[in-house]
Order: C-alpha cells, then structure tokens, then sequence
C-alpha cells in the first residue's frame, strides 16, 4: 500500500475515534449517563475517580476533541479547505500533541493494569485492560505516522524554521 493511503487511512481512523468520543461526551453534557444509571458511577467508569460530568467541563474537552480530529484528518491530507486557512505547522504540531495525549493516556492505563490506583474486581479495571489502554497504543502509532514528517529529520528542520513540507500523495 502507498504510503499516501496508509497516511490518509491511519488519520480517517484517529479523527473518527476522536470524533466519536467528542460525541459521546456531548451526548453526556445534555446530562445523559449511558450506559449506567447515575454520573457518579459514569465517572467512575470512565475516569477511576470522581469528577463532574457538567457542561462546563465537557464541552471543552468535546471542542478539543473536535479540533484535533480536524487537525489530524488536514495533516493526512484529507481536508484540503482547512489547511489553507491554518498556519502551516498547527496541522503537524496537532498531530504529535494528539500522539503525546494517547501516549500519556496509554502510559496511565499501563499503570492501572498493574492495579495501581485500580481496583481488579471494578469494570474500569477490565475497559481500561481490554479497550481503553489498547486503543490509546493504536491510536497513538497511528496518530505518530499521520504527524511524520517527509524528509525525515531535514523535513523536521524545514517544518520548525516554517518552511511548508510538501506532502506528495503518492
């Protein structure tokens, strides 16, 4: 497979799991716990600890979930329109604090697995053993080759002194 394809193919994956969870917390900013019955336990579930599952703290995360899908999906090269409109390096930089998020995330998870700070009898320990943590890593790699750089490390050189680094689509 071209490396264009993967590229664009590993971006349409990291935006639409971005997205998805973008919407979800939108959905529980309308005060909606799905799939449990109270936001205490949602929390719980979600977060292994207690926080408020209010507007006021969703739906920034649910903006910044949003805006970094967008600046993954014009860094693959799938929204041409946008990228016009962006600084030339926000679309790059977007993409490795995405793979810095998951990473960090990822980390965490590796932890919990551990049972540090996570109880083995609790359904958080086993989503974050089995989804959260495993699809943090994915994402992650995925989201690293979305922000590589052409060129290698001269690329990298152009892209900071902000030069444009032409992506061919291969």
């Amino acid at each position: 497979m071209p490396q264009g394809r993967d590229t664009r193919r590993w971006a349409e994956a990291v935006a639409a799991v971005l997205l998805v969870d973008g919407a979800v917390h939108l959905y529980w900013a309308t005060g909606r716990t799905w799939p449990v019955r109270d936001r205490a336990r949602l929390s719980q579930l979600v977060l292994n600890t207690q926080l408020p599952f209010t507007p006021p703290v969703l739906l920034p995360l649910v903006g910044m979930l949003g805006g970094a899908a967008v600046l993954v999906l014009v860094r693959g090269g799938l929204l041409p329109g946008p990228a016009r409109l962006l600084p030339a390096r926000l679309p790059y930089w977007g993409s490795l604090a995405v793979t810095g998020g998951l990473l960090l995330r990822g980390a965490a998870g590796l932890v919990w697995v551990t049972g540090l700070g996570a109880d083995p009898g609790d359904t958080f320990y086993w989503l974050n053993l089995l989804l959260y943590t495993p699809l943090c890593w994915v994402l992650a790699a995925g989201a690293w080759r979305v922000a590589a750089v052409p060129g290698g490390l001269a690329g990298l050189g152009s892209l900071l002194r902000g030069r444009r680094v032409n992506r061919s689509p291969e």
